[in-house]
């Protein structure tokens, strides 16, 4: 029975202290992706870095196009709708007008008036 409490009891330390060595011999992430790139701020960037500074940038360009262009379609979209809904109304009154205003001879009255 000891020798299990004694092989127990070194497999938890030996846990306990793998845990805190790896704390110790692992860094962050972010300072690890950055820990081989440190150069200085006069030094000229590498190919590699020019290039992936440059896909972001055309990445982001790509995007601000795409959603500015979403947006004129919509704003686009509702102007168009707007007139259109305009125009039907007017279409409307215009018609009203004749139905009202018709005198039963073609063409409309205006040329056809009998002046007294």
């Amino acid at each position: 029975m000891t020798w299990r409490q004694a092989l127990l009891l070194s497999c938890f330390s030996a846990v306990v202290l793998l845990s805190n060595a790896k704390q110790r011999i692992f860094m962050q992430e972010s300072d690890a992706s950055n820990f081989l790139k440190r150069r200085g701020k006069r030094s000229p960037k590498s190919r590699d870095e020019v290039n992936a500074e440059n896909r972001q940038k055309l990445r982001a360009d790509e995007l601000r196009r795409e959603y500015y262009e979403e947006q004129r379609n919509e704003f686009e979209n509702f102007v168009e709708e707007q007139n259109d809904e305009q125009e039907e109304r007017s279409r409307e009154a215009v018609e009203q007008w004749r139905q009202w205003h018709y005198d039963g001879l073609y063409p409309s009255y205006l040329y056809n008036r009998h002046h007294i």
